[in-house]
């Protein structure tokens, strides 16, 4: 197996362009930290139009929706943060998971060619494998503006044990060598683009909200018109998929009629 492409700093910058490195209040990339998303939040929020950005080697603490943990090998993946202020709270924050989706998908679309699919609310989805996830958490500010952090961790490059178990089971996961045929970019240069694609993601958002958004992912909807089972705590709702509204909500359609789903875990139902 190759040496792990370790992160730089200073070689991530050297990759994004002047006229969002200017905005960047702070670039940091530690070899090990309890949660990149956590290191964030509990830092200074960045003043309005600029972004702050962490990465991490290892993550003892990293975690996914509804508190999972989700952790890789040092050098195997990219754990990455970005914060944001907004000046006002957005009224369909809650879709801003999909809109990093959005922007995940066409930078490792512009790096290898291919485009994974999205799967409501989070996950990042080739050849039904997952390939990262997306966890966005906020805190309210003064004044209405809200501080937005977004966490991605996407599975670069690992040996077929660690990928067989990183899943939530066996042969559920799948990462950027195998999606790309044993040419994944590097992380470094991953890194950068993904930080390049937030920063204009959250300018956007914070214009557009995520009407800018809906007709991209529309078009990547790993679920839309596939029978699904959706849980949310005891709750349990059953019926087709039939994409999201202008809010980020998921729309189902059950026996008893049409539903907006904010939150749960989303499976697609037996034998699809």
């Amino acid at each position: 197996m190759p040496p792990p492409d370790l992160l730089d700093p200073d070689r991530i910058r050297s990759r994004i362009g002047a006229n969002v490195l200017q905005h960047i209040a702070r670039l940091e990339v530690f070899k090990e930290l309890n949660s990149t998303n956590s290191h964030l939040l509990g830092a200074p929020a960045p003043a309005p139009g600029n972004l702050t950005a962490a990465l991490a080697e290892l993550q003892h603490a990293g975690r996914g929706r509804r508190g999972r943990t989700w952790n890789m090998p040092p050098g195997s993946g990219i754990a990455l943060s970005v914060g944001w202020s907004f000046a006002r709270t957005p009224e369909d924050l809650p879709a801003l998971s999909l809109a990093a989706g959005v922007a995940t998908r066409q930078v490792i679309e512009a790096l290898t060619g291919r485009a994974p699919m999205l799967k409501w609310p989070n996950d990042l989805v080739w050849n039904h494998r997952k390939l990262g996830g997306i966890l966005v958490e906020t805190a309210p500010q003064d004044s209405g503006a809200c501080h937005a952090v977004v966490g991605i961790g996407v599975n670069v490059s690992m040996d077929r044990e660690t990928l067989e178990n990183v899943g939530e089971h066996p042969d559920s996961a799948i990462d950027l060598q195998k999606m790309a045929n044993a040419r994944p970019p590097p992380r470094n240069d991953l890194a950068a683009a993904l930080i390049e694609g937030y920063f204009e993601m959250f300018r956007t958002f914070e214009k557009s909200g995520f009407r800018a958004y809906y007709a991209p992912f529309r078009e990547a909807d790993y679920l839309r018109r596939r029978p699904v089972t959706v849980t949310d705590g005891p709750d349990r709702l059953s019926g087709t998929a039939e994409g999201v509204d202008f809010r980020g909500a998921l729309i189902v359609m059950s026996p008893g009629g049409t539903r907006r789903i904010l939150s749960g875990d989303v499976t697609l139902r037996s034998g699809q």
